[in-house]
């Protein structure tokens, strides 16, 4: 790939690994901006979406007292997300950070997941 930039490495070379270690499992990506969180649970296999949350849904906007990129916010989103797949029926997936470092926002918010019910 010409001209890949740094990010980009870093996200592929993080779903590489993933995908090399666990293949065929469901994968929970996330996507932080400066603003807002999104997170979403993915079958690779299918190519589907089957859970997603972030904090641009009115329901989980009217819950947050301060702006989508708050540790409060992350917290919310991962709470949010471990029990919808809870309901979906989903229980084992892989954590996959992209090109973020797992600290602040992410840890925070895989951390509420895991108490919500996931594993990874």
């Amino acid at each position: 790939m010409a001209h890949e930039t740094a990010t980009q490495r870093r996200k592929r070379r993080t779903r590489y690994k993933l995908k090399k270690n666990a293949p065929g499992k469901l994968r929970m990506s996330v996507y932080r901006s400066n603003m807002n969180m999104a997170v979403q649970i993915i079958d690779d296999a299918q190519g589907k979406t089957l859970v997603s949350a972030t904090t641009l849904e009115k329901a989980l906007r009217k819950e947050l007292k301060s702006n989508g990129r708050s540790m409060a916010a992350a917290e919310l989103i991962g709470k949010t997300i471990g029990e919808r797949a809870k309901k979906a029926g989903i229980a084992d997936v892989m954590f996959d950070r992209g090109s973020y470092r797992f600290t602040g926002r992410l840890k925070v918010l895989a951390d509420a997941a895991r108490a919500a019910g996931l594993k990874f």
